[in-house]
């Protein structure tokens, strides 16, 4: 992110000893280094956060294209069941009656 080399950090180390003296260096590098810490926990916070939410609408995204896809197909074999369907109701229904049950007697007699 920053391009920060060593003599740049050479040369904040010097500014910092010669502003703030050698008793308060070391309880201000401690208190930077704690504002570091919390900034980068943060960072990566809002990172982890930011791609479960990515991760998450991408699932949605795969689960819901295969689903509209199948829609059109599922209407097509429905017409279809449809379309078979009325022939065999026409079947299954007699429109005749079925002969007398005097065709069994008749074997019984022999």
């Amino acid at each position: 992110m920053f391009d920060v080399g060593p003599i740049e950090i050479l040369i904040v180390a010097i500014v910092a000893l010669v502003v703030l003296g050698p008793e308060r260096l070391p309880k201000a590098a401690r208190l930077a280094g704690l504002w570091v810490r919390k900034a980068r926990a943060q960072w990566y916070s809002v990172k982890a956060e930011l791609e479960r939410e990515l991760a998450a609408e991408e699932l949605q995204r795969s689960l819901k294209n295969p689903l509209d896809g199948l829609a059109p197909e599922l209407e097509q074999m429905q017409q279809q069941l449809r379309d078979t369907a009325a022939p065999l109701a026409q079947i299954a229904t007699p429109t005749e009656t079925p002969p007398p049950a005097s065709a069994s007697s008749d074997s019984d007699a022999r």
